[in-house]
């Protein structure tokens, strides 16, 4: 039997796989990107703006991996400092302010784990995040497009909303990472990837996820015609609106119940 999670992990890691950058080009008007936490540093592996979606003003907030081999050197291949997460946050907060919903586009292995990251607090500012979404008082959609790794993923994924492309996958580490704490050799990946049940169609299944996006037969990379963006503003068009009308007191308390509900039963609405 083929290893479908293996294949997923695969995907989703494709050097051509469409990344934050097309889906924000693709899908949002006017968008114009905000720069730095007003702290440290302007991150580039976070990308965050304002832009309209169907003529409502959003903020959006995307992990880029970038395309080539300098841009993937800038932007560390996606995988955010502390002053990332941060300017997510100040975006956030902004959007509150001025009451735009928050779109979050997640592709990330995972947060930067160097010594400067741990110097500047990458675990608070994670925690940070994960606080603060989880009482920020305008909806908040995710979509996890490609890797959706560890608490760098899920800072960007406390949301009411939380749909996967069909390849992408979503998992407390990496497959190597588990491998190697497992088995003490990150060479049996493939097999942890199955274990760790992280492909989209069992982690929506588990009910930490709500959607799965449908992609083309050999994964996003083969996006003729910009499909997979129409996908996701399709998606997007349905879900937003619903969110937009829900009384944000009634939306707090779903999205806390939620939350609560990871790794239990999927509690219905």
């Amino acid at each position: 039997m083929a290893n479908s999670a293996w294949l997923s992990v695969q995907l989703a890691r494709e050097f051509i796989r469409p990344t934050a950058q097309y889906f924000i080009n693709n899908i949002f008007d006017d968008f114009v990107e905000m720069h730095g936490d007003r702290l440290f540093a302007d991150d580039a592996a976070i990308l965050g703006g304002i832009g309209f979606f169907n003529g409502i003003p959003v903020t959006v907030i995307g992990q880029e991996k970038g395309l080539d081999v300098n841009e993937k050197v800038k932007r560390n291949f996606g995988s955010a400092h502390p002053e990332g997460y941060r300017k997510s946050l100040r975006l956030m907060r902004q959007a509150e302010k001025f009451k735009r919903p928050v779109i979050c586009i997640v592709d990330t292995q995972g947060a930067y784990g160097g010594v400067g990251a741990e110097e500047r607090g990458i675990g608070e500012a994670i925690a940070r995040n994960l606080l603060e979404m989880s009482r920020l008082r305008v909806p908040v959609l995710s979509i996890i497009i490609g890797e959706g790794g560890s608490g760098g993923a899920l800072a960007l994924a406390v949301s009411d909303r939380i749909a996967m492309l069909e390849n992408s996958v979503y998992s407390i580490l990496p497959p190597e990472g588990f491998a190697n704490i497992l088995w003490r050799d990150p060479s049996k990946a493939p097999e942890a990837a199955q274990f760790m049940r992280m492909t989209a169609r069992e982690v929506c299944d588990m009910g930490i996820v709500d959607d799965v996006i449908p992609e083309p037969k050999e994964g996003a990379k083969n996006d003729d015609g910009g499909m997979m963006a129409m996908e996701v503003k399709k998606y997007i068009a349905q879900q937003l609106p619903k969110l937009m009308e829900t009384p944000i007191d009634k939306l707090l308390k779903k999205r806390y119940k939620k939350i609560r509900a990871f790794g239990n039963e999927y509690i219905q609405e």
